[in-house]
């Protein structure tokens, strides 16, 4: 069957080292060509397909930094997908594709994110780009490409940030060639007032917004979304990346008596706010923390400390989707990445499959790679990813697609790893089982 053929051929793939990294140890500069027959598409069958051509897909993530935790998975992926088309070139228009991606590291640096996305263009000459990995990484590289007419996907970002940081004005205007997958703020409040909700607490909200363009949109949207039901956020000001000593925002916190924390701060700042908190007698029953704890290092890296912590929840391997490429569950890709790499599966790994399968649907639903044609099924493409069932034509604003979204927490396991994150609010998607109900920090 697919699913089997397919994990099969990645741990192959992986053992033998027939990989895009050969001579490389991480995924900046490298590149893949797939040069199976045209016997069978990842997309659509054609007996008559007999003209071939090399789509050039490329690939921009963060992969060192401190955002590496969002590209963490990006080379799995990669791997995957390399070895995926090449049994199964896309067909479209009746031509025959095989795929090369080319893949550029951003540093986790908003310059070196757009600089290497106009090298992708300019001199790489890639047919699209696919970026992840917070505003910070999408942006630069969707500026690139809208300016030099190139279509792009990105993913993992608020749509606010993307679409308003870039300039977009909802219900006014809209990019020609950027297109986007992801929830919004008011889902991310809606979810965390929903496990708030469930804890008894006083409404106080420690708010932990960094200078950044993510802490930009949470601080200015959050006390909005979430005053609705009550709660009112403390927010002491915006706070530079890699601050080092908190402890004039945990001051403010303590002094306001604030029960609740929230935030979005990357990975290690948020294990030193954390870890100072915990000295300095700031205890919040309960804590929904963005983009730093979505990974299973940042809160192994707290240890017991890191037990119970809430994060929002955009994939696990408990998601019911599938991929419209490989037809793997969520679960038999989680599995294949733990079995190949060794480390324990991440949300970003379900997003980083879906930006290949949207740029597979896209070539097909445009009879080709011509930029233009690309570009314009993108505005009304519909396609079941392994991340949710992705519609460009109903908005919340042009150029995006929104996907589920949960609340989870991190419980220590006795299992192979030594946290889970289990699902526990699922108030906004419930197709999306829980495997728990909220507990407070003490």
């Amino acid at each position: 069957m697919k699913v089997a053929r397919i994990t099969k051929a990645v741990a192959v793939f992986a053992v033998a080292g027939l990989v895009a990294t050969a001579c490389s140890s991480s995924l900046d500069e490298t590149s893949s060509e797939s040069s199976a027959p045209a016997s069978e598409s990842a997309a659509e069958t054609s007996a008559d397909a007999t003209v071939t051509d090399t789509l050039k897909i490329g690939f921009v993530s963060p992969q060192t930094g401190p955002l590496a935790g969002f590209g963490e998975a990006d080379q799995y992926v990669v791997d995957a997908m390399t070895e995926y088309f090449a049994a199964n070139p896309i067909v479209a228009g009746g031509t025959t594709y095989s795929v090369e991606i080319i893949t550029k590291d951003a540093q986790s640096d908003s310059k070196r994110a757009g600089e290497v996305a106009a090298e992708l263009i300019n001199t790489d000459g890639v047919d699209l780009i696919l970026a992840e990995g917070t505003p910070d990484i999408v942006n630069p590289v969707a500026d690139q490409c809208e300016a030099n007419a190139t279509p792009c996907i990105t993913t993992v970002a608020p749509w606010q940030p993307y679409f308003i940081g870039r300039g977009g004005i909802p219900g006014e205007s809209a990019f020609d060639w950027t297109y986007h997958f992801f929830w919004g703020l008011e889902d991310v409040a809606g979810t965390y007032a929903s496990m708030w909700n469930q804890v008894d607490t006083n409404k106080k909200v420690a708010g932990l917004f960094p200078n950044d363009p993510d802490g930009e949109a949470w601080a200015a949207n959050f006390p909005g979304l979430t005053g609705g039901d009550g709660y009112k956020i403390n927010d002491p000001g915006l706070y530079p990346n890699g601050t080092q000593d908190f402890s004039s925002q945990i001051s403010a916190f303590k002094s306001n008596g604030d029960e609740i924390l929230t935030g979005v701060p990357i990975p290690p700042d948020f294990t030193t706010f954390w870890q100072q908190a915990k000295q300095q007698g700031f205890d919040p029953k309960i804590a929904t923390i963005g983009k730093a704890l979505l990974f299973p290092s940042a809160i192994e890296a707290l240890g017991e400390i890191g037990n119970n912590l809430g994060t929002e929840v955009w994939w696990t391997p408990t998601y019911p989707f599938t991929s419209s490429l490989t037809g793997q569950s969520a679960a038999e890709l989680a599995a294949a990445y733990e079995t190949t790499t060794g480390r324990q599966w991440t949300q970003p790994l379900g997003f980083a499959e879906a930006l290949f399968e949207v740029a597979a649907a896209a070539v097909v639903a445009a009879g080709g790679k011509e930029k233009m044609a690309v570009a314009d099924a993108l505005k009304t493409l519909k396609v079941s990813t392994i991340v949710g069932d992705l519609d460009w034509n109903s908005g919340p604003v042009p150029n995006v697609a929104k996907t589920p979204i949960a609340g989870g927490q991190w419980r220590a396991s006795t299992g192979a790893y030594p946290f889970d994150l289990v699902i526990v609010d699922n108030s906004l998607y419930p197709n999306i089982p829980t495997g728990g109900k909220v507990e407070a920090l003490k």
